[in-house]
């Protein structure tokens, strides 16, 4: 009687989580995914009736489409080349900051976690400022070492290089945090034996911080990819995909034919085949993880 008295209690307390979970996110997914298998345009927004089904058509066309694929090679070129420089910066600053030898650690906790917390619009405005190819302070400091100023986001080549610095000064301070709580939960006992084997540093950080911190640094490599693939706000405010479609990344280029171009059944479509993306390479990430900890 008891127990299911618990369980009742329990029930009673998710109701009202579980409810808006399926209000707020059940529903419109249900909706998405049902919108992606028609031609919902503008006109359907005064009128259900005017949407047709379509069936996969939706999905074949992007398949066929050139824009599709460049913003897929670009938001995979952001994730592949950003996200392990993020992390690994995450880490470096994780450790700098758990070492002895570092005081005001406090400080440099709350200067290194304070882009993350920053607006990513007021952020990226303020590094169009400085990438701008005249006036720009990254391209006066490179001067002094001789080197000519760059077009850094009116340049192709340059562009995402841009943005994924720019990406991992805003979000490292996030996994940072993450990885010093990892690093607390290191027993000491360990680099204390360590110390006594003699051991150097970097075999005390390859044998037993990076084991150690395995889980840890699953759970910031799978969130960073997450994070990563919905790259949007920073081309869209620094270069509006451009230029010639470099920057362009799933999401903006969901977001235009969503939003600029009323083609919102195309746009939910989009965004399943991202999810869909997402999702097995999380699967795959979880598969590895598993493997090595064989």
């Amino acid at each position: 009687m008891k127990h299911q008295n618990k369980i009742s209690a329990a029930y009673l307390f998710l109701t009202p989580a579980l409810l808006a979970i399926f209000i707020f996110f059940l529903i419109p997914v249900a909706a998405a995914l049902l919108m992606s298998f028609t031609d919902f345009d503008i006109y359907s927004l005064g009128n259900f009736s005017y949407a047709r089904f379509v069936g996969l058509q939706n999905y074949i066309e992007i398949f066929k489409d050139p824009l599709f694929w460049q913003s897929l090679k670009n938001t995979f070129y952001f994730v592949i080349a950003g996200g392990p420089l993020s992390i690994a910066v995450s880490l470096a600053a994780a450790l700098l900051l758990s070492s002895k030898l570092v005081k005001f650690k406090g400080i440099f906790r709350l200067v290194y976690f304070m882009p993350v917390v920053t607006t990513l619009v007021a952020v990226s405005i303020l590094w169009r400022f400085i990438y701008h190819p005249r006036f720009g302070i990254l391209n006066y400091l490179l001067g002094f070492i001789g080197v000519h100023p760059i077009d850094w986001l009116g340049n192709p080549h340059w562009a995402m290089p841009a943005i994924i610095l720019m990406a991992v000064w805003k979000n490292f301070g996030y996994n940072m945090i993450i990885f010093i709580a990892g690093l607390q939960n290191i027993p000491e006992d360990l680099y204390e034996a360590a110390n006594i084997e003699g051991a150097s540093g970097w075999n005390k950080f390859k044998n037993i911080t990076l084991p150690m911190l395995a889980p840890t640094t699953l759970f910031v490599s799978i969130i960073t990819m997450i994070g990563y693939f919905q790259l949007f706000a920073e081309p869209y405010v620094m270069t509006q995909g451009g230029p010639l479609n470099s920057t362009l990344s799933i999401v903006l280029y969901m977001y235009q034919e969503g939003f600029r171009w009323w083609n919102m059944g195309y746009s939910a479509a989009l965004a399943f085949i991202l999810f869909f993306i997402i999702l097995l390479i999380s699967l795959i990430q979880l598969k590895l993880q598993k493997e090595t900890a064989v």
